[in-house]
């Protein structure tokens, strides 16, 4: 089930708004989890029924290994251990066993193993993002920086809660802990959540769509139908869709949240106003930044000990984060850049130039940087990469391919020019969800546009069910 459906939109949250507010509120306001619990399994199992029993069995396993810590602090490290090595490892087995089986089928035929007999591993919906946010509850239980939940029915709802269970944010334990049992809900906070998820919803299925048809299209064309123009276009507009989609997810997130008290950290910062790939990944999947710095960056040393170590560990935590995204050569070519261009930042002092200095300058430099890498990040293969460069760096025109005289129309047009005001806001605060209300509520005619064109228009397209998943699904 995905959040720009008609069903998600008409049928289940009315539902989960009905049963919450009627049931567990009027009546006996600890049933608020248990409420959300239930919700969240349904919405798992319209995704990915299969999996249903694997969410809610390594929920137990790291429920009881947080139990065992209080219990036997003895042996917190042993518990530790147990959680990482076990949720680590159906990691990489559903997300890369497969690849592992391909990179090494011809090894294997020579060896007179025999693969014919393999079936392929099929990844269970969100496993990335609830498996990070289990570790940081057992990380932060080991650390003595949170209690252990005692009610397993909190701490499944905390894993399972459907807002953000299939594509983030990575909401870490100790950012929410004290809301899963003393959160406040206010007809401000849901005001304030349904203007986010109206938000979101729109900048998905009208702009984040768009660029994504362009995208699609483009990445998809043969080498020898691509020039400089075309390459470019298809870059930029899955740059833009790439940012619009994800951020238009976590718009949703944050606003469901709020409609049942929560308050999400915010995953998005402007990246594209950056003046630097150290400022973009400040501003970039902020809640996946957070985890690697907390969990890994920091616990490997992160910048204490020499120049030498910080640039190891700088590459290390990016090719995991590449690697994390899917079992894929070109993630981590991906992640492996982004570390290349980070570690050149430390060594060539770049980063401590102040903000102000050459912004325009260090702008477009950053942000062709990060157009690159969504190249390397959007094609299927090496190879696919490196015939997109050739065009977009050595200029060639070609007449314009039919399929994309098709699409480009006056609608679409403006929509991927809208789009790509995203590449030119000035570096700004963070969206709050206050901001959010204050924009769209005291601007008035904000909401009325929002409310009464925007949302209707939006509704249409989905009703025409020509609407794309969300690209996170995938991770």
């Amino acid at each position: 089930m995905v959040f720009s459906s008609l069903f998600f939109l008409f049928a289940f949250l009315p539902a989960v708004i009905l049963a919450y507010y009627g049931r567990a509120l009027l009546l006996q306001k600890q049933l608020r989890n248990l409420t959300l619990l239930i919700f969240s399994y349904l919405f798992y199992l319209f995704g990915a029924p299969d999996f249903i029993l694997f969410l809610a069995g390594s929920t137990l396993f790291d429920y009881a290994m947080g139990r065992l810590m209080a219990r036997f602090t003895g042996h917190k490290r042993l518990w530790l251990t147990l959680s990482l090595g076990i949720n680590l490892g159906l990691l990489a087995w559903f997300k890369y066993a497969n690849f592992m089986v391909a990179q090494t089928a011809a090894t294997m035929t020579r060896l007179g193993l025999d693969l014919s007999g393999w079936e392929a591993v099929v990844l269970p919906v969100g496993i990335s993002f609830f498996t990070f946010q289990k570790l940081s509850y057992t990380i932060d239980v080991y650390r003595g920086r949170c209690r252990p939940i005692a009610n397993v029915i909190d701490f499944a709802m905390y894993v399972a809660l459907f807002p953000q269970l299939v594509a983030g944010p990575i909401v870490r334990f100790r950012d929410i802990h004290d809301q899963i049992r003393n959160r406040v809900e206010s007809w401000d906070k849901c005001h304030a959540g349904t203007m986010r998820f109206a938000w979101g919803l729109c900048k998905k299925v009208i702009l984040a769509d768009t660029c994504g048809r362009f995208a699609d299209l483009i990445f998809s064309l043969p080498a020898a139908d691509l020039d400089t123009m075309v390459a470019w276009l298809g870059a930029l507009a899955y740059t833009l869709q790439i940012y619009l989609d994800f951020s238009a997810y976590s718009d949703m997130a944050i606003g469901l949240g709020l409609l049942f008290g929560f308050r999400f950290l915010e995953n998005f910062n402007r990246p594209y106003s950056a003046v630097s790939l150290t400022d973009f990944w400040r501003r970039w999947h902020i809640s996946l930044s957070r985890w690697f710095r907390d969990y890994l960056y920091i616990p490997l040393g992160g910048n204490r000990k020499g120049h030498f170590r910080t640039a190891f560990n700088l590459t290390l935590v990016f090719l995991l984060c590449g690697f994390w995204h899917g079992a894929n050569w070109t993630f981590v070519v991906w992640g492996a850049y982004h570390g290349f261009f980070l570690v050149a930042e430390r060594i060539t002092g770049l980063r401590r130039i102040p903000d102000e200095r050459l912004r325009a300058l260090r702008r477009v430099f950053t942000l062709t940087v990060v157009i690159c890498g969504w190249v390397i990040f959007r094609c299927d293969t090496l190879s696919q990469s490196g015939h997109f460069f050739t065009a977009m760096f050595t200029f060639s025109a070609n007449p314009l391919p039919p399929a994309l005289l098709d699409i480009l129309t006056l609608e679409n047009t403006l929509c991927l020019i809208l789009s790509a005001t995203a590449l030119i806001l000035p570096a700004g605060s963070m969206d709050t969800e206050n901001q959010m209300e204050k924009r769209h509520v005291l601007a008035g005619a904000a909401a009325v546009v929002l409310f009464m064109i925007i949302l209707p228009w939006c509704i249409t397209v989905m009703a025409a069910g020509s609407q794309n998943p969300f690209i996170y699904y995938r991770f």
